[in-house]
């Protein structure tokens, strides 16, 4: 019948031993307003912030201060003094429940629990939304369960100063209940929840950017129309550190630089995306201890740029989603279904650049040749029948790409033209300044794409097209080859035609060719540009940068890992 809401059964939940987790209060909120993003947060271990949790624990600043401890319940005294606590914790190993509560009024034997709200009081019937009672509620049962009487909780909404209170009825008691059996039993069963369906409650979620629900339902075929991502700006950049023997020192919110025992540069740490340091750099340990507690990621590479390894805190909480991982990494079926793709995307990106930069339909036959060719090389990597037929394809077509590629090279009437004179792809070491440019770009990606996957949850040495070999972030490799042309290539021809780098900007030894100090910095911030360049992601239509389609491309592989979507949507520019 309409309206009426089966509860959850009881899931049997035995009294908790040491290495079983409490429910918090607040996961029971996040279950009652969205079974998904409960499961986000409590299964999974995901989290991000957003205005409104930044908001909140502004909120909360004062309450999270703990004050008087909550003292025993108390039914002997006939005037009982009312007391206040802050920031009172309580837990049950029997209930199975824990909860931070905000402030507690107990008065003898009897208590009340204050949660403090963000925002305005809401309009709609008892004053407060279902999820906060239910917290609120929690709240409650755990009072009950240290022997205070309960029989209603207050919630304060700091925007309209108003106190709102919640009467524990038997509705209510038997909404928690269900609520609680059900998180437990989602939380047992493994299998995370379908997104809502066009929500409201999505574009203001903290964690749309990690859940994703227009884009699952968009590839799913439920939903047609996707929401631009509701996210603010994000500002921060990489801090490179090259200067020999440099050190980097944290002072209160900053990081300095020190050269020579002489300050050489500030930058604040809420502006920082990752440090990345190039040869012989000293990093205080306070200042790793900081960065990892911000989890801001520290990249390690030889002084000629090559990529080392990178330090992180105690990494994602996300066991499930790299045991899917694992488990096709496994299979050859699992690893060639998902390898055709990257491949017949990687070739076909190949071939837009070649056109965008070879003037499209109007090229000369030799060129339109080209295009056909690399085609039919995308399709048949779609139709590949194993990892080294794939490989073969794969080579075949970068063999027509390079061959073409120095006609997407602009001569300068002020240019010798053997100065960035490219004939073929060569590295370890690059023999030429394009290949040089090439090689370092390409660390350049490796890095930003290792750094993705570590964040989402994924193993970036565990791939499906490059298998696996010691040191080699083999999925990091995988997950750029669509980017190579895009992001790479495109930089190396963006720094050569205008001018950013010249044939003073490299150094020759034996038979290699590296860039030198300036001429990286200035390379660097060519890559930079371009990865924070917004484009219109070709699927969902919204416009994001290169680096926050790196995060949605590594996500959308992990829900293909899981099951949750049939197919990896590769990417592939317009």
């Amino acid at each position: 019948m309409k309206g009426i809401i089966q509860p959850e059964l009881p899931l049997p939940f035995p009294e908790l031993n040491e290495d079983q987790p409490l429910l918090p209060a607040r996961m029971i909120n996040e279950y009652e307003y969205c079974p998904r993003l409960a499961y986000l947060e409590w299964v999974q271990g995901e989290w991000s912030d957003s205005g409104d949790t930044i908001e909140g624990r502004h909120a909360h600043r004062v309450v999270d201060r703990p004050s008087k401890p909550l003292p025993p319940p108390d039914n002997t005294t006939e005037a009982p003094e009312q007391i206040h606590s802050r920031s009172v914790t309580l837990s049950s190993n029997r209930l199975g429940l824990i909860a931070r509560m905000d402030l507690v009024e107990s008065e003898g034997e009897r208590a009340t629990p204050v949660d403090y709200k963000r925002g305005k009081r809401p309009h709609v019937e008892k004053g407060a939304y279902l999820p906060e009672q239910v917290q609120l509620c929690v709240q409650g049962m755990l009072l009950e369960e240290h022997g205070y009487q309960v029989d209603s909780g207050i919630l304060y909404f700091n925007g309209s100063r108003e106190r709102v209170r919640i009467a524990f009825d038997e509705d209510l008691r038997e909404r928690t209940r269900s609520a609680i059996h059900g998180l437990r039993a989602m939380a047992a069963g493994g299998q995370i929840p379908a997104p809502l369906t066009d929500s409201p409650k999505c574009p203001r979620c903290s964690l749309v950017t990690i859940c994703l629900p227009d884009e699952i339902n968009n590839l799913k075929r439920i939903q047609e129309n996707t929401r631009p991502l509701a996210v603010g700006r994000d500002e921060s950049m990489p801090l490179y550190v090259q200067a020999n023997k440099a050190s980097v020192r944290k002072k209160g919110d900053t990081l300095q630089v020190y050269i020579d025992d002489q300050l050489a540069k500030t930058a604040r740490l809420r502006d920082i995306s990752q440090v990345v340091l190039m040869g012989n750099i000293y990093l205080t340990t306070p200042t790793l201890h900081e960065l990892m507690r911000r989890e801001i990621p520290v990249t390690w590479h030889s002084y000629g740029g090559w990529f080392l390894g990178h330090s992180t805190g105690t990494g994602h909480k996300n066991v499930e989603l790299r045991t899917a991982q694992y488990r096709t990494s496994f299979s050859a079926q699992g690893c060639l279904h998902i390898a055709r793709r990257i491949i017949a995307n990687k070739i076909t990106n190949c071939r837009t650049l070649l056109m965008r930069n070879l003037k499209g339909e109007t090229a000369s036959e030799e060129d339109r040749n080209l295009f056909d060719a690399l085609r039919q090389d995308a399709r048949k990597a779609m139709r590949a029948e194993s990892l080294e037929q794939l490989l073969g394809i794969e080579g075949t077509a970068a063999s027509r790409y390079f061959s073409a590629f120095p006609h997407m090279i602009k001569p300068k009437d002020d240019r010798s033209s053997l100065e960035f004179n490219f004939t073929k792809r060569n590295r370890r070491p690059p023999a030429d300044p394009v290949n040089a440019l090439l090689s370092y770009a390409y660390s350049v990606l490796t890095r930003s794409w290792l750094i993705t996957l570590s964040a989402v949850g994924l193993d970036p040495y565990r791939g499906f097209y490059h298998q696996p070999r010691y040191g080699r972030p083999a999925l990091a490799l995988d997950m750029m080859e669509p980017f190579r042309p895009l992001v790479a290539d495109s930089s190396v021809l963006t720094a050569i035609n205008k001018g950013q780098i010249r044939s003073t900007d490299f150094i020759s030894a034996a038979s290699s060719v590296n860039l030198t100090n300036d001429g990286r910095k200035r390379f660097l911030g060519v890559i930079e540009q371009r990865l924070t360049q917004e484009i219109t992601h070709p699927q969902f239509g919204y416009r994001a940068s290169y680096r926050r389609i790196f995060e949605i491309q590594a996500r959308l592989l992990g829900r293909h890992l899981t099951g949750e979507i049939a197919e990896f949507p590769g990417f592939i520019t317009r």
